[in-house]
């Protein structure tokens, strides 16, 4: 027999065509015991396929500047402020971006993202970026993405222009939780970026990760941040803990729990792209399929920034499986 509450706010969610529930709806959702969570993985399903959030995006990405990063984000292997061993490098030129590009999209993708370390770009290395979405739209249909850091009005109006479809930029966990993870800058720039590039013309995908400690309740604050921002997509990513940055003696999620977070995303986000990235192998494991029963509806395929992905033709594959449920 499912939960009431569950049963209830599934079907509001179904009928409204607006947001309808609350921040304190969500609350006790989460407090559910873990009995419960199965039946709330196939409801946020049942929300996701009743409003028709039902196209699949493979998103991949290129780290196309590694490294050296200013920023103190306790989780990141790329801070200058961590002991990691990974590459670091300048921004790649352009005809090295385009050919992964190209590269991705021979292996399934539907999305290609420029991803840069850093705070911001120059204006040179936005140039860079810009000429690589122009050449890039030439020679595939891919959308073209970028996650470079903190924007400016003419930053956003620049890659708007030079052919950025899709603008990702994380808030990387709630507001209440954030100086725990992030000392060098302020929540509300983020904000302000996320507003930047929507004000430009730009989608905007704007997430974070789960698994740094918050509280279910900050993760439901998170939740409805984003919704307030009404951004276009949420990349969900589980800490993969790194060695040599200060969380990496932090645990994994356990698979179930990682899933109700999905699902919980989609009750209070019915109508936007969920995405799963980074983490979901080491943490899903042997569920990673259910993440698109739980009511995600995008993966980000191949490797990570700095880590390596799942097979890409298993991901592939397992989209197709997800689609004969839809």
């Amino acid at each position: 027999m499912f939960n009431k509450k569950i049963i209830e706010l599934t079907e509001k969610i179904i009928s409204d065509g607006s947001d309808p529930v609350s921040y304190e709806d969500i609350c006790e959702l989460v407090k559910l015991p873990e009995k419960d969570t199965v039946d709330l993985l196939f409801c946020a399903h049942k929300i996701k396929k009743m409003r028709k959030v039902t196209k699949t995006i493979l998103c991949s990405i290129v780290n196309a500047k590694s490294g050296s990063c200013t920023e103190d984000c306790a989780f990141c292997a790329q801070s200058a402020h961590h002991k990691t061993e990974i590459m670091t490098y300048p921004l790649l030129d352009e005809e090295e971006i385009v050919k992964r590009a190209i590269a991705s999209h021979s292996g399934g993708a539907t999305r290609y993202s420029m991803v840069t370390s850093g705070y911001t770009l120059t204006d040179e290395e936005l140039d860079v970026i810009c000429n690589s979405a122009a050449a890039i739209a030439k020679d595939t249909d891919l959308t073209v993405c970028a996650s470079l850091g903190m924007l400016t009005e003419d930053k956003a109006r620049r890659l708007k222009e030079g052919g950025i479809s899709v603008y990702h930029h994380n808030l990387e966990t709630a507001r209440s939780f954030f100086d725990k993870v992030c000392t060098t800058h302020d929540y509300e720039e983020d904000i302000i970026t996320v507003k930047l590039a929507k004000a430009a013309g730009m989608n905007v995908c704007s997430g974070g990760i789960l698994g740094l400690g918050e509280t279910w309740e900050q993760r439901v604050e998170l939740a409805f941040t984003l919704r307030a921002l009404d951004v276009d997509g949420i990349p969900i990513n589980f800490l993969n803990p790194i060695p040599g940055t200060r969380m990496e003696n932090r645990p994994l999620l356990k698979p179930l729990e990682a899933l109700k977070c999905i699902a919980i995303f989609r009750f209070v986000n019915p109508d936007k792209n969920i995405l799963i990235c980074g983490g979901r192998e080491v943490t899903l494991r042997d569920y990673q399929s259910w993440s698109m029963l739980a009511g995600a509806n995008g993966l980000m395929i191949g490797n990570y920034l700095t880590t390596q992905g799942r097979n890409v033709r298993m991901d592939v594959e397992m989209v197709k499986d997800h689609q004969l449920l839809l």
